[in-house]
């Protein structure tokens, strides 16, 4: 007989996701409180096929019995692991190669690691050798317009060493059936997501050092981003990658960090208007006007650097919240809460970002030259001494990543630096 689930279990059931993954809360609707609240898409974002409505959850409110989570999350970890393995035999290998396990899937398809079938010297490549590993994007060719959008929007970006590296596309076909398989080949970050760093902290924000590096990688990446006159659309933490780094580009990090992910991705002369990405990290105007520019990937940008130094999202949102509970809960704080424990130049480079105003915050290029992103050696130590994210394959703290290649290289184009104007001013004080 099968005990009785109690009603914290229940509430573990009803709150994770089919996938395991502790990113997303799933919103209650009428028509079934255990799947994900289904909303009406405008034309363009239905042609991306994501899900950008959903929150992520308040860390721990969500899962209050760890027995339960770690035999879900186990379980959940299992049947990706299968379904990995039947898609591997069944979606085949490209002209040069070999599909590799799957290491994670969402409503775009599915993302496997790739291996070359010959030794890199004996590849016919015209090219800089690329890195003997990477990641390929894949989803059937009818489910495939968010990654053939992504493909289209990637090739404007090479060159850049702070957007995840596009490789190359391919079709490949299903053996039984013939159908085909649309294939992303995109660099492998084997640093996994900023996501996955923050979450390894448990609460904690990260050294100081480590946001200044990672933030201004962002900001070279963005720099480039509304140069070509695209919006993201959907920065947020998830969607940015830990490359390791053999250069001192990054500082005092490791890693590079690196804006992935542009499903939801338009351009500036797209007039179409709604919103697109995830609530908690969507500028509040966005929300509100249904229009985003290329400020509100600035103001996504301060709420990416405010969860860095802090270990917690922006905004405090209640486990069973609903669209409309969150729009009226940004509408009525207006920006979030600052902490005062975080240095002076830490707030003032986010009250740059995240300005009730648009036209008050600063554009990625001046954000740059700020104080806080140009003297990274002048940090100040972390407020909380805790576990840096493993190498190993996952992490002792729960972080999900990849052990890196000892011989992996990343494959990138210099970009120059925008020196530090004399007229920049910071106010006294900070």
């Amino acid at each position: 007989m099968a005990m009785k689930k109690t009603s914290d279990e229940r509430k573990a059931l009803k709150y994770l996701k089919p996938d395991g993954e502790e990113d997303l809360l799933c919103l209650k609707t009428e028509h079934n409180p255990k799947e994900p609240m289904k909303l009406t898409l405008s034309p363009s974002q239905d042609q991306t096929k994501a899900e950008p409505w959903l929150f992520k959850p308040k860390p721990g409110s969500v899962f209050p019995m760890k027995k339960s989570e770690e035999i879900m999350k186990r379980k959940a970890e299992q049947e990706l692991e299968e379904r990995g393995k039947k898609q591997r035999m069944w979606w085949g290998d490209g002209n040069q190669w070999e599909r590799g396990e799957m290491i994670g899937e969402g409503s775009y398809g599915s993302v496997f690691l790739a291996f070359w079938k010959k030794p890199l010297w004996e590849l016919n490549l015209n090219d800089t050798p690329p890195a003997p590993v990477m990641a390929v994007k894949s989803a059937k060719l009818s489910d495939s317009e968010s990654i053939q959008h992504e493909a289209g929007i990637l090739s404007d970006f090479i060159g850049s060493p702070f957007v995840i590296q596009y490789l190359g596309e391919e079709m490949t076909t299903i053996d039984d059936t013939g159908e085909e398989i649309f294939n992303l080949a995109l660099e492998f970050a084997a640093g996994g997501t900023l996501d996955g760093l923050i979450q390894s902290y448990r609460g904690h924000g990260l050294p100081e050092s480590d946001v200044r590096s990672y933030t201004r990688c962002i900001l070279e990446g963005l720099i480039h981003i509304h140069n070509c006159d695209y919006v993201h659309c959907d920065l947020k933490p998830e969607n940015i990658l830990l490359v390791p780094s053999d250069t001192s580009t990054s500082g005092s990090s490791s890693f590079v960090a690196k804006i992935a992910d542009f499903g939801l991705t338009k351009s500036t002369k797209d007039d179409m208007d709604g919103w697109r990405g995830t609530p908690r990290y969507t500028d509040p105007d966005a929300l509100i006007d249904n229009v985003q520019k290329q400020c509100s990937d600035i103001w996504s940008l301060g709420a990416i650097v405010l969860e860095m130094l802090t270990g917690k999202p922006p905004w405090d949102v209640e486990p069973d919240s609903t669209l409309d509970d969150f729009l009226d809960m940004v509408a009525g704080e207006i920006t979030p809460k600052i902490p005062t424990e975080i240095s002076g130049l830490a707030r003032d480079f986010l009250m740059k970002c995240i300005a009730v105003n648009s036209w008050e915050r600063f554009t990625a290029q001046k954000l740059l030259l700020h104080p806080f992103v140009q003297e990274p050696q002048l940090s100040e130590p972390s407020h909380a001494k805790v576990k840096v994210l493993s190498s190993s394959l996952g992490s002792e703290d729960g972080a999900s990543c990849l052990k890196p290649i000892e011989d992996y290289r990343t494959n990138s184009a210099p970009v120059p630096r925008i020196q530090p104007s004399p007229g920049f001013e910071i106010p006294a004080g900070l």
